[in-house]
């Protein structure tokens, strides 16, 4: 401990000529302010927030509520009620990390039906003569259909039609 207060002594720091950035090599602990009370809920009790759902089912005054009589209620009562959002019962980086897993399992096995599972073909494919049939069928810009070549024909036929 004495040699991080060393290091962190101004003399040392004019010593070592270090950056500003450097001069702290160590963790301090995080203060945390308490949340202010709001003032319009005067000598309201500052009661714990806990989900209705979270406490035990059976033993209260109004077991659907999960309430006894007298209770006070709650600051966020339509968060933390019973009939506020669910509680999770999986902590959420957890439910991440299982969801992750269910996917990169459902993705691995399609690659393995995809790849692995398929089976050679049983016979050769067909091989035509002349690279194809390309010279036969009138080469390769005779057998290209563009919507340009369409259109000029189409325009063409439209005073006959008109």
């Amino acid at each position: 401990m004495s040699s991080l207060r060393l290091v962190s002594s101004v003399a040392f720091k004019r010593h070592l000529k270090l950056s500003p950035l450097l001069w702290r090599a160590y963790a301090t602990p995080a203060t945390f302010k308490p949340q202010e009370k709001d003032p319009q809920l005067g000598d309201y009790p500052d009661l714990p927030w806990i989900s209705n759902q979270e406490l035990p089912a059976r033993g209260w005054w109004d077991q659907q509520m999960r309430r006894n009589f007298g209770d006070p209620i709650q600051e966020y009562d339509e968060v933390l009620s019973m009939w506020g959002p669910d509680a999770p019962p999986v902590p959420p980086h957890k439910a991440l990390f299982q969801l992750s897993l269910a996917i990169s399992a459902f993705v691995g096995f399609g690659f393995l039906c995809k790849y692995m599972l398929v089976p050679e073909r049983p016979t050769v494919p067909r091989e035509y003569p002349y690279s194809g049939l390309v010279r036969e069928l009138g080469g390769l810009e005779e057998n290209k259909v563009g919507f340009l070549h369409v259109y000029t024909q189409w325009v063409n036929l439209t005073p006959v039609l008109g």
